[in-house]
């Protein structure tokens, strides 16, 4: 008698591909982002508006005092006496230019697909399929992150399922189809203290609650149906592939600290590809857009659809104040349009804020 493994291939036996030869799907199954039709030469765009202000008027000393007050008040551990008796002696300005650059991406890839037959049209050659860039989908709002799966027209086809061979169930693999299993009171001998195992009665056996003692089970591949679909699969991705870059001022506020606050927007374009900014007023910013748009298109381009970019530069406040609390100097900085304060050297913390 054959053995059920021998009746039954692996549940997850890969299948023949009987999509190669049609046109744009040969690779099918070959893994990877498929190369985007060529895209349109974007028409040049008119220059943006340029600023006639690229500073930012200088904090007051009361903003400054208020905003390190907030800030004491947010730290259980901070006394309040720096921030309240504290004298400001002089604020100096370190405005930060932010370049950000944003590449809106929609990548696509082909998969073999298989489901449950229920009755859909089998309409494999019908007529023919329009390659993987031309099935169509809605784009989501630019700049976000989504993904949508496509069941490509005039792909589909009805096939025994492979994994029951067209019976709709399979051996159980917790039983290995026999629907009973060991009892594990008596271990499968039946006794237990010289005595018939009163939870199998004497039999040795269990009963298999996951196929309910018939030895086999619903298929999971077509969920009992016997029939399957299949069809090739489009998977479209879309993301926001973002750059920024700070312009260095020497002060002493890290990364991580600028990019967690906004700033005065001072310029903004965008449409399918950006230009470099060339005629802004700062040569490092100049560089940097210059930069990034062609890492982006070196990144993006070959496996990607651009559908859009955008370009801005914002200018970060950032202001160090420098103060006078019981003879000592120290130093607090404000930064960003939310007045958020950095303050490395706080005088007054009590015992619990000492990292040992």
């Amino acid at each position: 008698m054959m053995n059920s493994a021998a009746m039954y291939p692996p549940l997850h036996a890969p299948a023949a591909n009987p999509f190669t030869n049609i046109p744009g799907y040969e690779g099918i199954g070959g893994g990877g982002y498929l190369p985007p039709p060529m895209p349109l030469q974007p028409v040049a765009p008119q220059p943006g508006p340029i600023p006639d202000n690229w500073n930012i008027p200088a904090l007051s000393e009361e903003a400054a005092r208020e905003a390190f007050k907030d800030y004491v008040q947010s730290h259980c551990c901070y006394g309040s006496g720096p921030a309240k008796e504290g004298v400001i002696t002089n604020t100096e300005s370190f405005n930060t230019y932010r370049l950000r650059l944003e590449t809106f991406t929609e990548n696509r890839s082909t998969e073999m697909a298989e489901k449950p037959y229920e009755g859909e049209i089998a309409d494999f050659y019908v007529q023919p399929a329009p390659t993987p860039w031309e099935v169509k989908t809605k784009t989501p709002q630019l700049f976000t992150k989504d993904t949508e799966e496509i069941r490509v027209p005039y792909t589909s086809s009805v096939k025994e399922c492979n994994a029951c061979r067209g019976e709709g169930s399979v051996p159980c693999e917790d039983c290995n189809g026999n629907g009973y299993k060991q009892c594990r009171d008596c271990n499968g001998s039946g006794k237990k203290e010289e005595e018939n195992c009163s939870h199998c009665n004497g039999t040795g056996k269990d009963r298999c609650s996951k196929c309910n003692a018939k030895g086999k089970k619903k298929c999971e591949t077509c969920n009992g149906k016997k029939q399957v679909l299949t069809y090739v699969k489009v998977k479209v991705e879309w993301k926001n592939n973002v750059d920024d870059h700070l312009v260095e001022q020497n002060c002493s506020l890290t990364d991580s600290e600028l990019k967690s606050v906004s700033g005065k927007e001072l310029y903004k374009i965008t449409q399918i590809m950006v230009y470099p900014l060339h005629g802004f007023p700062n040569p490092d910013i100049v560089e940097a857009s210059d930069r990034l748009i062609k890492e982006h298109q070196s990144k993006y381009a070959q496996t990607s659809r651009i559908l859009q970019q955008r370009q801005t530069v914002e200018l970060i406040p950032v202001t160090k104040v420098n103060y006078k609390w019981k003879n000592k100097m120290y130093v607090y900085y404000v930064y960003g349009n939310e007045n958020k304060v950095s303050a490395d050297d706080y005088p007054e913390t009590c015992c619990c804020c000492v990292i040992m």
